[in-house]
């Protein structure tokens, strides 16, 4: 009864702090939005106009993405449930990277409606007891922890080959097996579903999610926060809850954990109850008003649009002029800056990146050819082609995963800690490399098998060359622009933090003038200017 009240005394505390911080947050942030959708609707529509192509060509073709409801995965498992009893859940995973949890098989072939719908982003997968109890002790911010004896495993779990999914704010999902090849499919199949949940829809060229990225950066640089972000993972409204999360954080700790009682694992169960909660209470707050702010800025682009067109070369040439102005008083102390304590250390970053990087795609490089030979020695007639190397990925993602140990050293000189963002994006790319190489090869084979229907094995062959000369070019251009992006990420926030203080004069400046210009122009023209203009101060 205790641990009840407790709990919702502590959420009904939650609520109340929750509503005027998520709301101010919001507003915060709302002027950022409403300036970075003008930038990124007028480059839009430049490339529109310009005829730019995103990205870089490969030769591997590309096969559409499928749909949302694609089934990846599914099987029964042994899962903890909300009622704090293991029970067998059949789980499917589908294309858009969720997890489905059904009552049982035969409810899901029924078309039964699931249980319980699970988003991993963010998440964390463990095997091992000591290691998930060392992470969760971490995440507990006890204040009697010296006091108290050895922590004890949250849930007790019924079999020899438990998976705990760690995730952030919310609470935690613990998953069990008999046979370790199953543990293994499931762990696999999971690590794939974090790594797209974190990043899918961040990567989107779409401009509403470019200008939703400026906005955060230029946030969190206005509260001093430069650095790459361990939690921009996720959807727009999962990345500003994380970000209300991390400033509500240290008010829930003041206010809640001197009145939490009871033995360790129990203060620790009804923490991370509250985080739940709190964190679903934020989340659906902010989806209301993050919509809203976006179908605003959706409507002043319409009513932009026609003259943005009309001025754009205006606009291209403004930008150009401010942009040379900026480039001109910012450059002597950055090129200093950079000759001094960037550029010495570029090699040896460079070399940590490359080893693990270049291991993990020979990995699937190799993979690759073992299978295609395999196959090209036994294909079944009417065989699946799409299922080569998808089972056997993992292991060569464990060559990327040092990466995590080896970018530590950078943390004190650069002050970069999110190297599980470069972790996962490598492995997003490697995973996307075999993919587009298998289907590829299965375009080749079908269109070489027509012509030459009695040839099947030199077809296959020969299919198979051209595929790993391809997958060569490819991976070239691909750690290339790994390597590019991961050496900006790492080395840039610090040249920012460097040039902030005696920058600060020229953007004061800038500001004003800008400021001035808006009181005395208010057409779309110069607010469009206006609005690209301050970006590139920052």
């Amino acid at each position: 009864i205790c641990t009840l009240v407790c709990k919702s005394m502590h959420q009904n505390k939650c609520a109340s702090l929750k509503y005027g911080r998520t709301e101010a947050e919001l507003k915060n942030f709302s002027p950022h939005y409403r300036r970075q959708s003008c930038v990124a609707f007028f480059c839009h529509l430049k490339d529109e106009v310009e005829q730019h192509r995103a990205g870089q060509a490969q030769l591997l073709k590309q096969k559409e993405s499928p749909h949302a409801s694609e089934v990846l995965y599914k099987d029964s498992v042994l899962y903890f449930d909300d009622n704090r009893k293991w029970r067998e859940r059949f789980v499917v995973v589908r294309a858009d990277h969720s997890l489905e949890l059904h009552d049982s098989q035969e409810s899901y072939t029924k078309g039964t409606p699931a249980c319980h719908k699970l988003l991993p982003t963010g998440g964390t997968v463990l095997t091992s007891e000591e290691k998930y109890t060392t992470v969760v002790d971490k995440a507990f911010p006890d204040l009697n922890g010296s006091k108290e004896e050895p922590s004890v495993p949250m849930v007790a779990v019924p079999g020899p080959l438990p998976v705990y999914l760690r995730l952030p704010y919310r609470r935690d999902s613990y998953f069990c097996f008999q046979q370790e090849e199953k543990r293994a499919r499931f762990v696999s199949i999971l690590n794939h579903c974090i790594q797209h949940q974190n990043q899918d829809y961040l990567k989107s060229m779409e401009f509403e999610v470019q200008a939703f990225l400026k906005a955060i950066h230029f946030y969190r640089q206005e509260k001093g926060h430069y650095e790459s972000w361990d939690m921009l993972v996720g959807t727009d409204c999962q990345v500003l809850a994380n970000l209300v999360m991390e400033e509500l954080l240290p008010s829930l700790q003041t206010e809640l954990l001197p009145k939490l009682k009871g033995k360790k694992p129990e203060r620790k169960r009804v923490w991370f109850v509250v985080m739940d909660a709190t964190y679903e209470l934020v989340h659906e707050q902010l989806r209301e008003g993050l919509e809203s702010l976006k179908n605003e800025c959706r409507e002043a682009t319409k009513h932009q649009e026609a003259l943005i067109r009309s001025d754009m070369d205006q606009i291209i040439n403004s930008q150009t002029f401010l942009e040379t102005k900026l480039q001109a008083l910012v450059s002597e102390p950055a090129v200093k800056y950079c000759s001094e304590s960037v550029a010495p250390y570029l090699t040896s970053i460079l070399e940590e990146l490359m080893g693990p990087v270049s291991a993990g795609f020979q990995a699937v490089r190799l993979l690759l050819e073992d299978e295609l030979t395999r196959l090209c020695k036994d294909f079944p007639q009417g065989g699946a082609l799409q299922q080569v190397g998808r089972d056997r990925m993992e292991d060569c993602y464990q060559h990327v995963n040092v990466l995590k140990e080896q970018l530590q050293e950078l943390r004190n000189r650069f002050k970069f800690s999110n190297s599980t963002q470069v972790v996962h994006g490598t492995q997003n790319q490697m995973q996307q490399l075999m993919e587009n190489a298998v289907y590829t090869f299965e375009l080749l084979f079908q269109s070489a098998l027509k012509d030459k229907p009695d040839k099947q094995a030199s077809v296959m062959e020969k299919a198979k060359l051209r595929v790993l000369k391809q997958f060569d070019y490819d991976s070239s251009t691909v750690r290339k622009k790994i390597f590019q992006e991961a050496l900006v990420d790492i080395t840039l926030p610090a040249i920012k933090r460097n040039l902030a203080p005696s920058c600060k004069t020229v953007r004061k400046c800038f500001f004003l003038l800008l400021k001035l210009l808006l009181n005395i122009y208010q057409n779309t023209l110069c607010r469009v200017i206006l609005a690209s203009s301050v970006s590139l101060i920052k």
